[in-house]
């Protein structure tokens, strides 16, 4: 009766029903006096004690939250607002490149949708998200990996992009994703990394997609915003009002001006991106894409886009409003972000020597790996220790041993919960 999109079992596996049943003993434990429960796998600012405050913003907008403008595209004042997030950080986008969604998630539901078929393959990170293969397979797709391998760099150990695996990739490939910064390893795709991926991606004709949605929270020189690779940074020369450069302006019709550099990629690349990491804030639902095609296939892939998007116009009008109102707000929230990122990145690199903690250039998680069974470490932490960590195989990673943390926590808790994994070592 079921879809064969779904798994043929959805019930938890019993590792994760016996990690439920030991949190709760540990949550029980903790609220009777026992030792205090952490909880390093928190994942959202809100719950992090860094929420943005919504006031200013909702009060902003109300006027606009009973509109209905239906665009496939989302409003241009939205877009618009992206354009501006956008230019603040260095770049070089137009209103007619973006395209709104309800969330990341739904960016890569529409992108599968309208260069897939069933059967095709997507290129996902190995280790990665789990959600990346769930989202394909809910659309007919298969995934299969390439890879990211820790390089020693005199001192320090950090994720790289291993370019031969992507050699190994199926005949049905249509898209290559990248994560940058990437969860969980915090990898940032470098300039290097990005020719070789752009090359490939051109070679097969395929098309690049990039999720960035950890992409404000860089903190290392090494890592970079790839648009950056594509376009370049703002610098001084003639500018149209979005403050780009006008010899880089296309006009797609009717002064539809486009940022398509006449000699860039041959391969269509979209970025991904959205309110719930950019001002923390998942709970609004809305997201984006931005992208760049050859001017040649340029308005077809923008047309089909709108074709998936007019479908469903699934962002709604208070999302759009909002998303207009708190985009100029997400340069200070993101420094408040940031500033506990680097504390707590700081105290997790100085507790563990740099072969047990791979360098992280941005993203708000760490990987760590102790040396055992993640399975049993996971349950040990948890028992022992009151931590709760995610267990590596749950991100794919081709050795035991690996446990995956946030970098959110408070950092009285972080410092805590790190100390105590000291001594389960």
């Amino acid at each position: 009766m079921l879809s064969s999109r779904l798994p043929k079992d959805l019930s938890p596996s019993p590792f994760f029903a016996e990690l439920e049943r030991a949190k709760a003993c540990t949550k029980k434990d903790a609220a009777e006096g026992g030792l205090s429960f952490i909880d390093m796998t928190i994942s959202s600012p809100v719950k992090a004690g860094l929420p943005i405050d919504l006031n200013d913003a909702v009060e902003e907008a109300r006027k606009d939250f009973g509109c209905w403008n239906p665009d496939a595209a989302g409003w241009r004042s939205a877009r618009e607002a992206v354009v501006e997030y956008y230019r603040e950080r260095g770049g070089n986008f137009t209103a007619g490149q973006i395209i709104l969604t309800a969330s990341t998630s739904e960016a890569y539901s529409v992108l599968f949708k309208t260069f897939c078929d069933p059967g095709d393959v997507i290129l996902t990170p190995m280790p990665g998200y789990p959600l990346l293969d769930t989202l394909a397979q809910l659309e007919h797709l298969e995934c299969a990996p390439y890879f990211l391998q820790l390089k020693r760099e005199k001192s320090s150990f950090r994720f790289v992009l291993d370019s031969d695996s992507l050699l190994a990739a199926p005949e049905k490939a249509k898209i290559l994703l990248l994560v940058s910064p990437h969860n969980p390893t915090g990898h940032c795709v470098s300039r290097e990394e990005w020719n070789v991926a752009v090359r490939f991606c051109e070679d097969n004709d395929m098309i690049l997609v990039v999720d960035e949605v950890f992409g404000d929270y860089g903190f290392s020189n090494k890592a970079s915003r790839t648009w950056q690779y594509v376009f370049g940074a703002c610098h001084p020369g003639p500018r149209n009002k979005f403050g780009v450069n006008s010899e880089h302006l296309w006009d797609a019709g009717g002064n539809d001006l486009i940022n398509l550099p006449e000699n860039g990629p041959k391969c269509p690349i979209f970025w991904l991106n959205g309110l719930s990491k950019a001002v923390g804030s998942p709970q609004l639902k809305l997201g984006w894409m931005a992208f760049y095609a050859p001017r040649e296939r340029f308005e077809e892939i923008r047309a089909a886009l709108e074709f998936v998007e007019d479908a469903y116009l699934s962002v709604s009008a208070p999302a759009q409003a909002l998303g207009t109102a708190l985009l100029p707000k997400a340069r200070a929230y993101e420094s408040q972000v940031r500033e506990r990122l680097l504390v707590n990145w700081q105290t997790l690199r100085e507790a563990f020597p740099a072969k047990y903690c791979p360098e992280v250039l941005g993203g708000w998680y760490a990987v760590v790996r102790l040396g055992e069974d993640d399975e049993e470490l996971t349950l040990r932490l948890l028992r022992e220790k009151r931590v709760l960590v995610q267990p590596g195989f749950f991100f794919d990673f081709d050795e035991d041993g690996w446990v995956v943390i946030s970098l959110l926590q408070e950092p009285a808790s972080f410092k805590e919960a790190v100390q105590r994994m000291k001594e389960l070592q």
